[in-house]
């Protein structure tokens, strides 16, 4: 079946405003520097045909801009609750949406690519991404919010060849479980359909649907694929992905005390790990991928290197330019003439307000079951439909270790605080609970490290109000540090 329709009209319009990228590497610009980086893949002659980075400081993306020189960047947004049927209603929209088309204008990016995710959720707030509700109605708000995000950066942000940046979603990855009512193809599908978005298909991302959506106890890897990319709009796909898989470091530690809910089949309980290899079932799952017939869009394929050791990155880079560097060189990948580019009128407004309660009270569920608030129940976790096989160990190892440990483990940031909380015997999993005790609205940019420095000054007064002064010196030292490790100009809110 062919896409057609005004909205993939659109995206065939914006697409050929972007030029063919190639071989990439998708980093975080401080971990590992970007210039060391350059220089290690420089001296084994092996530098990529682009660079996608991940969201930092304005000042930060222009060094980047200077180091790379007249080389291609692409752009990983975030922050943009995409997801979320409140994303365009809240306070920091506004400004969430000037900082990425600045930051778009720094790197001169074709696309902003976003993870179809969320870390905030329903008052809620999470240091690793959620994927959305599988639903129809979640599909529907996603792709509006999609529209009204590509219509403000075409007002926002013109680039220096006319075009504006393409919206590209990124299918998240599945940490254990996943919920909703329709297949998670059908519904990027339906996004398709409602909007101009291209996508980012992200391998390794596959894999864990494959692993926790239930379809490895049912078929081959090979037949999910194939199935899966029958079903998936393949033709609005720009970019590929590729990152490491492994088990998590709270798997390892905590899922001997599960009671149950695990599942002991011989596939690994791997989850996407961007600092580790990437293993040899990805790039033949990518080889299946890269021969599907619909694959007409893609501009770029990248691996995902951020936190990952530099003479690793090179090792594997060089692999992947070896195996995959005369892909784009196909007559089918040759540059497109770039058409006169239009500015589209601001897209229709949001979901109908009737419909809006209807998506946020099923948010407030899943957010509830996520926090062990409540048991899985409904249409968005039937066993049919989800997999849920796995979802205590989310609740009862990864979210716990995603609040004590990620971004910064609270041990080594409040040393004292900690060791005197020790003393007085209180846990620091009464933390965890503290966190998701209740909502909390959001309205400012989201930085999970500061967020997590009021989040603990706050329970240290409720549960040894004596600690005050000591937590909230190391509070600021932290601040204070946080400060001088980014842009002192870029002012970060986490209220």
């Amino acid at each position: 079946m062919v896409s057609s329709g005004p909205y993939h009209r659109e995206f065939i319009h914006r697409l050929g405003t972007i030029q063919v990228h190639g071989l990439g590497l998708s980093v975080d610009i401080h971990a590992p520097d970007l210039t060391s980086l350059r220089r290690s893949l420089q001296e084994r002659q092996v530098l990529p045909a682009y660079f996608e980075v991940f969201r930092a400081a304005s000042m930060a993306l222009s060094s980047a801009r200077k180091e790379v020189g007249a080389g291609l960047l692409t752009y990983h947004g975030e922050g943009l609750w995409i997801t979320q049927p409140e994303m365009a209603g809240s306070r920091a929209f506004g400004r969430q949406i000037s900082e990425a088309a600045e930051q778009l204008r720094i790197l001169q990016s074709a696309w902003l690519n976003h993870e179809c995710a969320t870390k905030y959720l329903a008052g809620y707030y999470y240091g690793t991404y959620l994927p959305p509700l599988y639903t129809p109605l979640s599909a529907k708000v996603v792709a509006d919010n999609t529209r009204l995000i590509q219509g403000l950066l075409d007002q926002q942000c013109r680039l220096a060849n006319g075009s504006t940046p393409l919206v590209l979603l990124e299918m998240p990855p599945l940490t254990y479980f996943v919920a909703g009512t329709m297949s998670i193809p059908k519904f990027f599908r339906v996004v398709s359909e409602q909007s101009p978005c291209g996508l980012v298909l992200d391998v390794g991302h596959l894999w864990t649907v494959f692993r926790y959506s239930g379809a490895h106890r049912a078929m081959s890897l090979t037949r999910f694929v194939d199935e899966f990319l029958n079903e998936f709009p393949m033709d609005r796909v720009v970019e590929i992905h590729m990152a490491g898989l492994a088990v998590h470091a709270s798997h390892r530690a905590f899922a001997p005390r599960l009671s149950g809910g695990m599942d002991d089949d011989a596939l690994p309980a791997w989850i996407d790990d961007h600092a580790v290899p990437i293993p040899t079932v990805l790039f033949e799952m990518l080889d299946q991928i890269l021969c599907h017939p619909k694959l007409t869009s893609l501009k770029g394929i990248a691996l995902e290197v951020d936190t990952k050791p530099v003479e690793l990155i090179v090792d594997e880079f060089a692999e992947f330019s070896r195996r995959y560097g005369p892909l784009f060189r196909r007559p089918n990948y040759t540059e497109q003439a770039e058409p006169d580019f239009e500015i589209r009128s601001l897209p229709e407004g949001q979901m109908a307000i009737p419909d809006m309660p209807i998506l946020q009270a099923a948010y407030d569920r899943y957010a509830r079951v996520l926090a062990g608030k409540t048991e899985p129940v409904g249409a968005e976790w039937s066993l049919g439909t989800a997999g849920i096989q796995e979802l205590d160990l989310y609740r009862s190892a990864y979210l716990p270790y995603e609040i004590l440990h990620w971004g910064g483990k609270v041990e080594d940031m409040f040393v004292e605080s900690c060791r005197r909380l020790r003393e007085r015997n209180v846990s620091l999993y009464g933390f965890v609970a503290f966190w998701f005790r209740e909502p909390r609205s959001f309205s400012g940019i989201y930085d999970f490290f500061l967020l997590k420095i009021e989040r603990f000054v706050e329970f240290v007064h409720e549960v040894a109000p004596e600690l005050q002064d000591t937590v909230e010196k190391e509070a600021e030292e932290l601040r204070q540090a946080y400060r001088f490790a980014n842009d002192p100009g870029v002012q970060v809110s986490v209220s």
